[in-house]
């Protein structure tokens, strides 16, 4: 009796030692074949047209092309294409976005090798994977009121220490309506104040630090 044909992977990670210490960790696997390994969103489509990987493992943070856009770029080449998003960033609206571009599974790599084994087979299954505390935040998420797209404006405002009244100049509005949106933004991200919206929209995504 044939054995079967390994799972093959195509590792995209900007960080060689990431990369190369991925690849040994998985091929340990005797069922696990590494085909390629590539530090570019740019580079992974011509190497998934190239060995054809039964799953694309797919850093998010990587120059240039990031990993959402590599994502979109390879299921529109070809809508079977498996991606595991593995990356160590977990903000909810990242981990929305990629799912959204056509990824089937988000893991951090905080996560054990075990479960990076597990989401891998899962995926080459065309099983979605997402560990049960990213699924319970999405559902919170989706369920929960949508921050407006003003909520969003001024939150990055609050998050760059900037007050009320200077709030109220920026969009030519009152200091009262600032308020309002102010409150507004605190029931809907469940905080209790200013610090603590600022932590939770940076946690979530909805505001991004500059590096």
């Amino acid at each position: 009796m044939s054995e079967p044909p390994p799972l093959t992977v195509l590792i995209v990670d900007d960080h060689f030692v990431v990369r190369s210490g991925l690849a040994t960790s998985l091929e340990l696997e005797g069922d696990i074949a590494v085909v390629a390994e590539v530090d570019r969103g740019e580079e992974a489509l011509a190497a998934y047209t190239r060995h054809r990987p039964r799953v694309v493992l797919m850093d998010l943070q990587l120059p240039g092309k990031n990993g959402i856009e590599t994502v979109a770029g390879l299921r529109a080449h070809d809508p079977r294409a498996r991606v595991l998003m593995f990356s160590t960033f977990a903000r909810d609206d990242e981990i929305q976005a990629a799912l959204d571009a056509g990824a089937l599974g988000y893991l951090q790599k905080a996560a054990s090798r075990d479960e990076l084994l597990t989401a891998l087979r899962s995926v080459a299954q065309d099983r979605a994977y997402l560990p049960d505390e990213l699924s319970r935040r999405l559902r919170a998420l989706r369920l929960g009121p949508a921050i407006t797209p003003r909520e969003r404006e001024i939150l990055a405002l609050i998050a760059a220490g900037r007050a009320n009244k200077e709030i109220a100049a920026v969009f030519e509005i009152s200091e009262d309506t600032v308020k309002r949106h102010v409150s507004h933004i605190l029931e809907k991200l469940d905080v209790n104040d200013r610090a603590q919206a600022t932590a939770e929209a940076i946690r979530r995504g909805i505001v991004k630090m500059e590096q």
